[in-house]
């Protein structure tokens, strides 16, 4: 890999990024940050006490509306802060700094890239949108279980899968062609499927905050619940009605969903991916691309979302990936999001999207120019 490659500033993948800086020192013993994580989580997930929801025809809890899902908080707790669950103010504060700085790709002129790595930042500033703040929590990772906040040991299985995954070698799960030396995709099935618009970026399932279109809009019906992703134009309707799943064989590139009411908390379970999607998107580690991006099969994954309104302007986001061929246990993440009145844009991907062809024809060129060189 060469040393241009590992200074490549992913915008698009940014938020993982963060996920593998830190800021600060760990100061607290693991014992009261495991109890200060449960504490955080119960708050996180039960909502303020005495709150109640106002309901909907059908009696439901009223969740519709739109919501934004942006955070500075890391996905995995940065390792150097161990077991600490919660930042101090100042370390918050310090950590914010820090993510903002990395966001901001207009500060990349300051590292004198190369000119071919400069061209392959997709975005400045103006068009991101990873917000400015941290949860509200001061917890130092959306992770909450396991207690450590960060992501559980791949299996071999899974390892070996995403070796497979970073050498191309179809069929690509991959979201993204990024720190690939030398890539000449042959046709649009060997670029990411991000790239060729068909799932990813936050949209999930899971929903992961990222570089911006951070907006999920939710509408209640009998019998249904939408929830619709700015971004990647999805939208999921699920069945709130009580029947069972698709059969086996009918597999979605979203899955299959279908949904409960546990008291005041929406719980989707999802099932039926087809093998095409990974079972999760690891976060990008620059310094081992063999052991980022797609993991597991989607075949395998066992999806369980939560939704719990704990105000007029909070909705608390919470997901278990539950795949045991892909990581050696389950893990869960919450994220809190907020209402807002801002617009939901149409995500015009294929539309107006002429990077692939002009990828392939750029795969073409190249090729032919070494043809070339090589009969000099």
């Amino acid at each position: 890999m060469t040393l241009t490659r590992k200074l490549l500033p992913v915008v698009a993948l940014a938020i993982a990024l963060i996920t593998t800086t830190s800021c600060t020192d760990s100061t607290e013993d693991g014992a009261s940050a495991s109890a200060t994580l449960d504490s955080t989580k119960s708050s996180s997930t039960n909502g303020s006490a005495g709150y109640q929801s106002a309901r909907n025809a059908q009696g439901h809890p009223d969740i519709q509306g739109t919501w934004d899902f942006r955070t500075l908080t890391p996905l995995e707790r940065p390792k150097d802060l161990g077991d600490k669950a919660v930042f101090t103010a100042e370390e918050e504060e310090a950590y914010r700094q820090k993510a903002l700085y990395i966001n901001d790709t207009d500060n990349k002129k300051d590292l004198n890239l190369p000119p071919e790595v400069d061209v392959q930042i997709p975005y400045n500033s103006f068009w991101l949108d990873f917000g400015t703040e941290m949860n509200g929590d001061s917890r130092t990772s959306l992770i909450v279980d396991p207690p450590n906040g960060r992501l559980p040991e791949l299996t071999p299985a899974a390892v070996e899968l995403a070796k497979k995954n970073f050498a191309r070698i179809p069929p690509i799960r991959g979201f993204f062609s990024i720190g690939l030396d030398n890539f000449r995709p042959p046709g649009p099935e060997a670029l990411g499927l991000s790239e060729r618009c068909l799932i990813g970026f936050n949209a999930g399932p899971p929903l992961m905050p990222s570089s911006y279109n951070n907006n999920l809009r939710i509408v209640q019906a009998a019998g249904y619940v939408v929830l619709f992703t700015e971004m990647i134009h999805d939208a999921r309707i699920i069945p709130i009605d009580g029947n069972a799943h698709l059969p086996e064989g009918i597999t979605q590139w979203s899955g299959d969903s279908r949904g409960y009411w546990d008291g005041d908390t929406l719980v989707i379970e999802t099932t039926n991916f087809n093998n095409k999607v990974p079972s999760y998107q690891l976060p990008l580690d620059l310094a081992a691309l063999d052991k980022s991006g797609p993991v597991g099969l989607g075949k395998n994954l066992h999806l369980t979302e939560k939704l719990t309104r704990t105000s007029d302007s909070r909705l608390v986001y919470e997901y278990t990936v539950d795949n045991p061929s892909a990581f050696t246990k389950p893990f869960t993440a919450v994220i809190p999001m907020k209402a807002t009145e801002d617009q939901i844009f149409e995500f015009a991907c294929h539309e107006g999207n002429h990077a692939v062809p002009g990828i392939l024809r750029g795969a073409r060129t190249q090729e032919k120019e070494g043809a070339t060189a090589a009969l000099e």
